[in-house]
């Protein structure tokens, strides 16, 4: 089979980082990196775990735990430095080890014919919340296995119902598997800075009392409920900033806002309604809007109930929630709306879901009229089909 080596956790600098070593000889290969030991030779048993060093000749790499999984099949587990990763992995390399990526590895090493499970397992280091990793876990034995199993023996317009429906709650799955965006929109000086340095619990946006202070876009990754959050602080919405750099920000403001999953429209609940123009609520058809009216701690200036439904058609009207950014007052009800929008509350773990494009377009595929034996050849390339990496 020859012998192969696989980062199989994220990119990133977590406390621990796993190489994956397997095939051929790699017991050979672990006995030239590991420290000398002529009296006494390392042995390598299915279930054991070492604590030792890697070493490139007199330099010691990393100290290192290493699980024996099987016969010339190891995880070694170092420190998640990237550069200690990438010095191990080429060390492997001078060793005759041929380098894949995780998916690569799974894919040559699989001896299965559940490839959902197959795909669970390349999923689960980008998994972003511990939610998100219970629903792609069940969908191994369970959820959407089971499910699929089932249609091979159900009728071709209850698959599609069912197909139809999973398709529907995946959109809801997918943002606590991978994480939502939530753009903080709205006209310049409503407080959208300040709004998003309280829901990250630190200072990461400047915050005045000019406006127009955010010429740029600010991120910040925060938890919301079951969900893993990019917050994203845009420029303020205002057609008066035509300069180049004004009308830069503005066309990336409307970029981030067609990308997001949730946009906060914040609006200064002390100013009159009119503070941003009909125009801009084009960008927001059919996006999820919680509309944030910031600054209740200052005196209440106009009916909004009654002024604000002219921004939007009749009948898309967003829910409203007043909060102070700037003491902190109303942000625990906002978190619960934005939890509510996003429909993850109560979200069940245990149904099934898709999780990958190709299982997608599979589902897809079985929501329309087809023959009982074309239906069966997609269920089965479902469950068992091959995997493209």
């Amino acid at each position: 089979m020859g012998i192969f080596a696989a980062v199989m956790t994220g990119k990133g600098t977590g406390a621990i980082a796993t190489i994956q070593l397997c095939g051929d000889s790699a017991t050979d290969i672990l006995r030239q990196i590991l420290p000398p030991r002529p009296q006494k030779p390392v042995e390598f048993t299915t279930g054991k775990i070492l604590l030792t060093t890697i070493q490139s000749g007199d330099k010691t790499i990393d100290q290192v735990t290493i699980g024996c999984e099987d016969n010339n099949t190891f995880a070694i587990n170092c420190h998640g430095n990237p550069l200690i990763v990438e010095e191990i992995m080429q060390l492997l390399r001078q060793y005759g080890v041929e380098l894949l990526t995780a998916e690569q590895l799974l894919h040559k090493t699989s001896t299965g014919n559940n490839t959902i499970a197959l795909e669970a397992k390349l999923t689960l280091p980008k998994v972003k919340t511990l939610e998100g990793t219970r629903i792609i876990l069940n969908q191994i034995d369970s959820g959407l296995t089971a499910s699929a199993k089932s249609w091979l023996k159900d009728q071709p317009e209850n698959i599609a119902v069912q197909t139809q429906n999973i398709i529907d709650k995946s959109k809801i799955a997918k943002l606590i598997i991978y994480g939502s965006r939530i753009v903080l929109a709205g006209p310049p000086n409503t407080g959208k800075s300040t709004l998003l340095n309280q829901l990250c619990g630190r200072q990461k946006a400047i915050v005045a009392d000019i406006k127009g202070t955010t010429r740029d876009w600010v991120s910040a990754n925060c938890q919301i409920g079951s969900l893993a959050v990019e917050l994203i602080d845009t420029a303020g919405l205002d057609e008066k900033l035509a300069d180049k750099i004004g009308k830069a920000a503005q066309q990336k403001t409307t970029e981030l806002i067609n990308q997001a999953d949730i946009v906060l429209l914040v609006l200064d609940n002390s100013e009159p309604a009119n503070q941003i123009d009909k125009s801009f609520t084009n960008i927001l058809v059919n996006k999820k809007i919680l509309m944030v009216l910031n600054k209740s701690d200052l005196p209440f200036v106009s009916q909004r109930s009654r002024e604000l439904p002219c921004l939007f058609e009749t009948g898309n009207m967003p829910n409203a929630v007043s909060i102070s950014a700037k003491l902190g007052s109303g942000i625990d009800y906002l978190c619960d709306e934005i939890v509510r929008l996003a429909g993850v509350e109560n979200f069940d773990p245990n149904q099934p879901v898709c999780f990958t494009p190709r299982q997608e377009q599979l589902l897809t595929q079985l929501t329309k009229p087809k023959s009982k034996d074309a239906i069966n050849s997609l269920i089965t390339e479902l469950l068992s089909g091959p995997l493209n990496v």
